[in-house]
């Protein structure tokens, strides 16, 4: 049985490019064919400013938002983040995102799709990356950065790939996949 990988746009902002960049990698993902592959909206799951009075390792949520994450996340055996750079740091949607649950994060892979300007959000990635490895996820070295996006883009807005990008991509993803697998164990209920 393949792993599942969630492909979760970072973004919520109005005008994000987001959505095209991740419909491009999850398309790529079900190529690789190393996972099953679920894109992911957080602008789906409509999740405000935290708002759980109890600490989420403890995962009693009260609210319903919560928990369609919660469910979301713990479906999950590996995570590619598909988000842009904020004054060098992951969009606050992310952030907040990964601050609902806890458990459901744990000893799962995750990787990085970034895009911007000249850095291609590799500072962001950066900064993400302390964060993960505190939900205990395993962050890969490898990434895919996507410097000058908008170069990327065609007139309806969809993203095209080139073969530094696409290599980039499959380096990721046979990380992601020996992590997923070895790490499988450790997700185990106990």
């Amino acid at each position: 049985m393949k792993p599942t990988l969630h492909v979760i746009i970072a973004s919520t902002r109005p005008g994000r490019v987001g959505p095209s960049v991740a419909e491009w990698f999850a398309g790529f993902a079900r190529a690789h064919e190393g996972f099953e592959v679920a894109l992911v909206d957080l602008q789906d799951f409509d999740l405000p400013l935290y708002d759980e009075p109890v600490h989420p390792a403890r995962q009693d949520y009260r609210h319903d938002h919560t928990r369609r994450w919660s469910e979301s996340v713990a479906a999950a055996d590996a995570y590619v983040f598909v988000m842009p750079e904020y004054n060098y740091f992951p969009p606050p949607s992310l952030v907040n995102a990964w601050d609902y649950v806890y458990r459901e994060w744990n000893y799962k892979p995750c990787g990085f799709v970034s895009y911007g300007g000249l850095s291609g959000g590799l500072r962001a990635v950066q900064a993400a990356k302390l964060q993960a490895t505190t939900l205990k996820m395993m962050p890969m070295v490898e990434g895919v950065a996507i410097p000058m996006v908008g170069t990327l883009l065609d007139d309806a807005g969809r993203f095209g790939s080139n073969a530094l990008i696409d290599n980039a991509a499959t380096t990721m993803l046979d990380e992601l996949h020996r992590w997923s697998v070895a790490l499988e164990p450790m997700r185990a209920p106990a």
